[in-house]
């Protein structure tokens, strides 16, 4: 088998989980969103005090746990870090508030596309566009350097953080907080998403899925290898979906999702050219800081704090709701859009700020973008 029909097959199993993950009770289109599971969690533990999102999610845990154990079986769990740790934390931290202005991460936006949602078709476009930007920066020798080793208890830190986040979910209600209705009170049974979460941690390791270094390398190289990933998933959401009933095309009245397409568009590019500049999607960041790679663990933390700022400052959109006499509310707020923006500049600065000052200190595009991808 090549590894493109490898990811292709992974792709399935991961479109299938996540089907099964809604017709267990998680939200519609919302079957593993790492965006909206970072949110929930963040909520869960008293961060933001919005309380229709607040539920510590099985399958974050599943996930880190089961590539920490993948990656350690496979002798590829390698402490490292030290590249610009701060500058991640922000870039980690915009990646999430402009995710939640469009209300889900790129594997929530194939899920919606895969439930019928025109918007978040909108979305990909953007999402797209965005990574064509981050790409022109990687071809003007954008790098945020080098990491080094580092000890082993370095790598260890966000795996045992997930076993307490378990132990406090298995304690609930004390010491937590969680959704008594929203999306956040929606959710599958608890050893039925984390036995998910683990196999797609354990897949995702060792495929290296990821959906930013996919569209890359197609733009950068014309290589079509990663994208066959979220090909899969795409395909086996959408029969799921057709077979439970749950596909419906349509741009209104889709499950927590708003028709703003402009703001659709945009929040994603932010997501888009955020994400290349880390290195990999919010999946792909969970999956890396499993192996060891702090630099990630603190971009995850960054992802963790910026859903935090969205739901304490009114960043974060609401869904459209459509009242019987056509009264239109929900979508994207003020603020959020105006943090948009603020994100896609704050990414523009610090790309021009890493970019090298001397041909000396200039990195190669092929270089910069396996640097970047961090595999």
């Amino acid at each position: 088998m090549n590894k493109k029909s490898g990811l292709f097959i992974t792709g399935i199993v991961i479109g299938l989980i996540a089907v099964a993950l809604v017709a267990l009770g998680n939200p519609k289109n919302m079957g593993f969103c790492i965006a909206c599971f970072i949110r929930d969690t963040a909520g869960a533990i008293g961060l933001h005090r919005a309380e229709p999102v607040q539920y510590i999610r099985p399958e974050i845990i599943g996930l880190v746990l089961g590539s920490f154990i993948m990656a350690m079986a496979g002798k590829e769990f390698m402490p490292r870090g030290g590249s610009a740790p701060f500058t991640r934390f922000v870039l980690g931290a915009g990646v999430m508030i402009a995710a939640l202005v469009f209300l889900g991460c790129p594997l929530r936006m194939l899920l919606r596309i895969a439930g019928g949602d025109v918007n978040a078709i909108v979305g990909l476009v953007g999402f797209i566009c965005g990574i064509a930007v981050g790409v022109v920066f990687l071809n003007k020798g954008y790098s945020l350097k080098r990491t080094y080793k580092l000890v082993s208890s370095e790598g260890y830190a966000l795996p045992v953080i997930q076993v307490v986040l378990f132990i406090l979910l298995l304690a609930a209600p004390a010491f937590i907080f969680f959704s008594e209705s929203g999306p956040g009170s929606m959710h599958a049974p608890i050893i039925a998403a984390l036995i998910a979460g683990l196999v797609v941690g354990a897949l995702a390791q060792k495929s290296r899925i990821c959906m930013v270094g996919g569209i890359r390398d197609v733009i950068m190289f014309k290589d079509w290898t990663l994208v066959m990933g979220f090909v899969g998933i795409l395909v086996a959401c959408a029969v799921g979906n057709i077979v439970l009933g749950n596909f419906h095309v349509g741009i209104k009245g889709q499950p927590v999702a708003h028709i703003d397409g402009l703001w659709n568009f945009l929040s994603m590019v932010g997501v888009g050219i955020g994400s290349v500049m880390l290195g990999g999607c919010p999946l792909r960041q969970l999956i890396l800081a499993s192996e060891g790679n702090t630099d990630s663990a603190i971009t995850v933390a960054g992802y963790l704090v910026g859903a935090a700022i969205s739901h304490n400052f009114k960043l974060a959109s609401a869904a459209t709701a459509i009242a019987e006499d056509g009264t239109i509310s929900g979508g994207p707020t003020a603020g959020g859009k105006i943090a948009v923006i603020i994100v896609i500049v704050v990414c523009v600065i610090i790309a021009v700020a890493n970019m090298p000052r001397s041909e000396k200190d200039s990195v190669s595009p092929e270089g910069a973008a396996v640097g970047v991808q961090g595999v």
